[in-house]
């Protein structure tokens, strides 16, 4: 290539000014394809998991109105299995701020 002619020279800068703008759309384009396909699938799982949760709820739902009785026992029992363990969380940090 001979570089002492500029307008050789100014048509092989456009021609690579092109090439590098066609590149850079294919990749924008590409990018933009997969973060449409990144959030089409954070929204299905949302969805699922949506569902999911719904179903639970309504077996749950379904299950204290059957049990009442076993169903406050069973929460009484959480609750104190939860109350145990923050009493032992807290005790055992406040013993290792003494140390």
């Amino acid at each position: 290539m001979n570089t002492n002619n500029p307008y050789q020279a100014e048509g092989s800068f456009d021609t690579t000014r092109r090439h590098a703008n066609e590149a850079l759309e294919r990749a924008s384009d590409r990018a933009r394809d997969l973060a449409n396909r990144g959030m089409s699938s954070v929204t299905d799982a949302a969805s699922t998991a949506q569902r999911q949760i719904s179903q639970y709820a309504q077996a749950t739902g379904r299950y204290v109105a059957e049990q009442p009785m076993k169903s406050a026992l069973i929460a009484a029992a959480v609750g104190a299995a939860v109350a145990a363990l923050v009493l032992i969380v807290r005790r055992n940090s406040s013993r290792n701020n003494y140390y």
